[in-house]
């Protein structure tokens, strides 16, 4: 395989492993370019970064790093955090020359590993902007953190044709096939946290881990839940990751079984009446959360849309009309077609026999 291609085949090894640290490839090859000498993918937050992998792959392997071509998803890092500046672990090893797809947006880095590859006498090389432009998405909430200091927001949405979401009823499952839950759950593990309403806690009592694809570590979950109304007997007390309810509730017995159940109450201001949701991002962010994974009601939904926070749409649409029933987002009365919310459309795939829709915001 081209060694770039290889490269960001593990950096998507590293989905749903390294949170909050970036999803980065590397791959070590010899000066002439015939041979891989060694390769990796960064491990769980606090273990070993690509380049070191790829260089221990390498000494597993007899073979010598020295004067040879390292590609690596995302400029080293350069500074101490929980490992070692991996820029001083290329320098050590010797090798010949480094090639970039990215430049880290983290300030402790920024062009700093770079500049220290190359003042060590290495020379420096940059991807094709194909290839920067596909390490970026892998690490697009990483960038949203580092560049704006707010995560990703990701909106999950299974609708049929006509756009509707559930039956009058509150039926809904399953609009989408098999094949597009399991893959809304490869989404699911892309997350640092999934954000619900309290409205579909009370309808639809969901999990909201990843259990349709396998993965290293599951997401938060967290509520929009400004009463305390979710029940200690919720299905989100049964999954062992974390569960955040923001509230603006001080009622005390609520407070007591809900923290019993493991919750942890995150007390949010309220804003014209409704919790400030700006609040809420903050607060991930402040968690380093990189991608906000929601899959909420139309209420939540439309809060979320009116106010311009979610960045991308992720919308499953079933080829099937249902007519009357629940819609996407509640967005209130428009008067004109200009107040509409425009998007950009990213990517249309089909899943199964669903189409997946990927839509951005102009401004992400």
């Amino acid at each position: 395989m081209e060694p770039w291609l290889l490269t960001l085949a593990l950096a998507e090894r590293a989905v749903g492993l390294t949170d909050p640290n970036p999803r980065v490839g590397c791959v070590i090859v010899s000066a002439d370019g015939a041979t891989v000498l060694g390769q990796g993918h960064t491990q769980a937050a606090g273990g070993p970064h690509a380049e070191v992998m790829a260089l221990r792959d390498a000494q597993a392997r007899g073979a010598d790093a020295r004067g040879a071509t390292v590609y690596v998803t995302l400029e080293p890092c350069a500074h101490h955090g929980r490992t070692p500046p991996c820029c001083d672990a290329l320098v050590a090893a010797g090798v010949g020359r480094v090639e970039i797809a990215l430049g880290d947006p983290n300030p402790l880095v920024n062009g700093q590993g770079t500049a220290r590859i190359a003042a060590a006498g290495i020379a420096v090389g940059h991807a094709p902007a194909e290839i920067a432009r596909r390490a970026r998405e892998l690490n697009i909430g990483f960038f949203a953190r580092m560049e704006r200091g707010r995560p990703w927001v990701r909106m999950k949405i299974a609708a049929s044709l006509d756009g509707r979401t559930a039956l009058p009823n509150g039926a809904s499952q399953w609009i989408t096939g098999p094949e597009a839950r399991a893959d809304g759950h490869a989404f699911r593990r892309r997350a640092g946290a999934v954000l619900t309403g309290i409205g579909t806690v009370l309808a639809d009592d969901p999990s909201l881990d990843v259990r349709l694809v396998e993965t290293a570590r599951q997401p938060m979950r967290c509520v929009v839940d400004p009463r305390l109304d979710t029940p200690p007997t919720a299905r989100l007390f049964e999954s062992p990751s974390p569960v955040l309810l923001f509230t603006a509730s001080t009622d005390a017995g609520r407070r007591a079984a809900l923290a019993a159940r493991g919750a942890e109450l995150i007390d949010v201001p309220l804003q014209d009446g409704r919790l400030d949701l700006d609040a809420v991002l903050d607060v991930l962010a402040a968690r380093h959360v990189n991608e906000v994974h929601v899959e909420a009601g139309a209420r939540l939904n439309g809060a979320l849309l009116r106010t311009g926070r979610v960045d991308e749409l992720l919308a499953y649409l079933a080829p099937t009309l249902l007519g009357e029933g629940r819609g996407m987002a509640s967005l209130g009365t428009l008067e004109s077609l200009s107040q509409g919310l425009a998007f950009d459309f990213h990517d249309a795939v089909k899943v199964g026999a669903d189409l997946r829709i990927l839509a951005r915001t102009h401004r992400a």
